[in-house]
């Protein structure tokens, strides 16, 4: 008798493919607001006949699927615009923190209003901690792809760069990408930081059938992974991610290891991608909650607890070799004396 499938996954594997859901969603929003202003430019213009054939397909494409919401696409379709770098959700406008700073630096003044654009992402990073970078930046899901070509090169035996830089870096990036700004009076940090990048170069291609420079950038970021080191940008150079990791640095929700259900598999060290060290409970204001470690953990040793700090070395998992032979030894020694 054949066992059947069970119709949900397991729960360690859930929030990671709720993850990817929630990054596929991200990112298709990219997409479609795009495309959406571009049919809002048409309509409003009201010339269809004079469109070229690329732009009458749009458009035929567009108008039926959101004649259901609205009468006035022009205006009605304005209840969501904008990308992950800043944005307006039925009139609520929300920021990333990165975006908020550099323009205090650039414009050199504290405008309340802008600041508490980043009230909502900010309260998240305090609580949550860095769960933009895992859970949110459209950058990441190119990256974790691109970290599967890494995989299969790294198979076949092809180069892949292993290097190793001071995490530190990043945090240096993002003061010099401050300071930029304030000097030159001009938002910089935003010219090399991946979510802006992507949902800005989305937004050049829908509506102007081209590439900015911030794609070359971006491809360069790609080359980096594969050559320098496993999510080298992210690791060692993102100014948002530095930002990040300083808010969610006393974090409540973070990942906690169950010393005596772990086996010392260490198939979580090898899954993170920010190179922490979870077998010896070494998380850190780095880690952004991803939960492929959760995922991939073979006897449910990792799991989210509250805390505002990290559990120090609790030593081998029990289910481990090296405890075992500690504890046969131990056992050993006691029965002889």
């Amino acid at each position: 008798m054949t066992s059947k499938k069970p119709l949900l996954p397991p729960p360690r594997t859930f929030l990671n493919r709720l993850r990817w859901m929630v990054l596929c969603v991200v990112f298709s929003m990219l997409v479609l607001l795009p495309v959406v202003g571009v049919y809002q430019n048409y309509a409003a213009a009201h010339a269809y006949d004079f469109l070229a054939p690329s732009e009458k397909l749009l458009y035929d494409i567009v108008e039926p699927a959101t004649a259901w919401f609205t009468n006035d696409p022009a205006t009605d379709l304005d209840a969501i615009k904008g990308t992950t770098w800043s944005a307006n959700f039925f009139g609520y406008k929300i920021s990333d923190p990165l975006a908020v700073a550099g323009q205090i630096a650039a414009g050199k003044e504290l405008y309340w209003p802008f600041l508490f654009t980043a009230l909502i992402p900010i309260i998240v990073s305090l609580l949550i901690g860095r769960i933009f970078c895992g859970w949110i930046c459209p950058a990441t899901l190119i990256y974790e792809l691109n970290d599967k070509l890494r995989s299969w090169m790294a198979r076949y035996q092809l180069p892949v760069g292993e290097l190793k830089l001071n995490l530190r870096l990043k945090y240096w990036v993002l003061l010099v990408g401050v300071i930029l700004s304030f000097i030159t009076g001009s938002v910089l940090v935003a010219a090399f930081y991946p979510p802006a990048i992507v949902g800005r170069e989305l937004y050049y291609v829908i509506a102007f059938s081209g590439f900015g420079v911030g794609a070359v950038f971006f491809l360069l970021t790609l080359l980096g992974d594969l050559f320098v080191a496993k999510r080298s940008f992210c690791r060692y150079l993102c100014p948002g991610g530095a930002l990040y990791s300083l808010l969610g640095r006393y974090r409540l929700v973070r990942i906690k290891r169950n010393v005596e259900t772990c086996n010392d598999c260490k198939k979580c060290n090898q899954v993170c991608q920010f190179g922490l060290d979870p077998l010896r409970d070494d998380f850190g204001q780095e880690c952004n909650n991803y939960s492929t470690c959760i995922a991939v953990c073979p006897s449910d040793a990792l799991q989210f607890t509250l805390n505002t700090h990290d559990t120090p070395y609790q030593r081998p998992g029990h289910r481990g070799r090296q405890y075992r032979q500690h504890k046969s030894s131990t056992e050993k020694k006691r029965q002889a004396a």
